[in-house]
């Protein structure tokens, strides 16, 4: 199940400044109450991912609090000097997009920051709109913007509290009917946790994908060209002496407010079908300060027959659907679709499709709201059951279609 959760040391300018989220995210089932028909020691309860929310950043591009000025607009020579005691001391690069340019949707963007001390994290604003969010000191990313002219400013704050900002303007010329992000296994920026954010993550501590706090032994590799469907598969391994315990991977493909159809794509391939516990697929969407979490599993021990869960974000728990979760075939590919839908403040998930079963779950919750760490992300959670069993998923063909 998808699990993930927030929170990090707040430096100086934190007392107004937080901290972000594929998750990246998840989790829900049905209309009723979730019901439990589980085999001796019930699993522990999975939050949502992230599942605690974050302390809210304030700083704007509009209004900033010291140490950080007012971001200037190019050319730089027009600004005021850097302050040598901090902000704005450091170096923080845009090369893409141009300013001035024209360019289509989605917007690839590609920063750099070099700060003195440790970077905190680096966030995108599109028109004053928080869209984008990293805890590293790069980034490439697509952003889904709408045709017209925009302003993109990207900051960044050291652990110390320093903070840079660059503005560039660009016009966004078209946006096509639907795009997608294919080969989403073979692409840099996974990250994974267990119950727990690891030390450095930006999150220490935080609850991440929850369960036994003793971590599982897991890994993903990728670049697999057997079991694969294209050549090009990404595996993952669990194993370890703890039963329920879990972890999950997420990647942050994209951000922006500009779509709200998604289209969740895969192929996934399980050599020990009995072992999980549970396997997780998600996709979260975050700006503006709001959440949109649309969590599944396929719940193979929880339930009686084993149904698929569905997360409700908003409640922070797991919904049962009436739509069976069939153990799969050892050694043999499954395809998985989901269809997803933001309407307003809620998720709507429309439709899975199994192999060639569709199921119509139509079904609503509410968001997130009080949200940081914008992005759209992927995940994928494996969990381990009790007593343990190792094995291993391949995921290939994983893409993600957006409107």
């Amino acid at each position: 199940m998808r699990a993930v959760s927030p929170a990090v040391r707040i430096p100086s300018l934190f007392g107004a400044l937080f901290l972000f989220t594929l998750t990246v995210m998840s989790l829900g089932c049905g209309s009723s109450s979730k019901m439990t028909t589980t085999t001796t020691t019930p699993p522990p309860a999975q939050p949502s991912y992230p599942s605690t929310p974050p302390v809210p950043i304030t700083w704007s591009p509009s209004s900033s609090k010291l140490p950080a000025p007012p971001a200037c607009d190019p050319p730089v020579s027009t600004c005021t000097p850097p302050d040598p005691n901090g902000s704005n001391d450091f170096p923080l690069t845009v090369s893409n997009p141009t300013d001035g340019s024209s360019v289509p949707s989605p917007l690839n963007v590609v920063a750099s920051a070099t700060p003195k001390n440790p970077i905190f994290f680096m966030r995108v604003y599109v028109d004053q709109l928080a869209v984008y969010f990293t805890f590293t000191n790069s980034i490439n990313t697509l952003l889904f913007v709408a045709p017209g002219t925009h302003t993109v400013e990207v900051m960044a704050e050291d652990n110390q509290g320093y903070i840079s900002a660059t503005i560039v303007k660009v016009t966004v010329t078209s946006q096509p009917a639907q795009s997608t992000i294919s080969g989403i296994q073979n692409m840099p920026g996974w990250q994974s946790c267990a119950a727990d954010f690891p030390v450095g993550s930006g999150r220490d501590g935080q609850v991440c994908a929850s369960g036994n706090p003793n971590p599982p032994t897991s890994s993903m590799i990728e670049g697999q060209s057997s079991p694969a469907m294209d050549g090009q598969s990404a595996q993952f391994t669990m194993s370890g002496p703890n039963g329920y315990s879990n972890e999950l991977y997420f990647n942050a493909v994209a951000g922006g407010d500009n779509v709200s159809h998604f289209t969740y794509d895969l192929y996934f391939y399980v050599d020990n079908p009995t072992a999980p516990q549970a396997l997780e697929f998600d996709l979260n969407q975050t700006f503006g300060g709001q959440r949109w979490v649309w969590g599944s599993e396929c719940n193979f021990k929880g339930e009686n027959p084993p149904r698929w869960d569905i997360w409700d974000d908003a409640s922070g728990i797991w919904r049962e659907t009436a739509f069976p979760c069939n153990t799969p075939p050892a050694n043999t590919w499954v395809h998985l679709v989901w269809q997803f839908e933001r309407v307003g403040n809620q998720v709507h998930y429309i439709s899975l499709t199994v192999d060639d079963q569709v199921y119509n779950v139509d079904t609503y919750y509410n968001n997130q709201q009080n949200w940081t760490l914008e992005e759209i992300d992927v995940a994928f959670q494996m969990d381990l059951a009790q007593p343990p069993q190792a094995y291993n998923v391949w995921l290939d063909e994983v893409k993600l279609t957006a409107w």
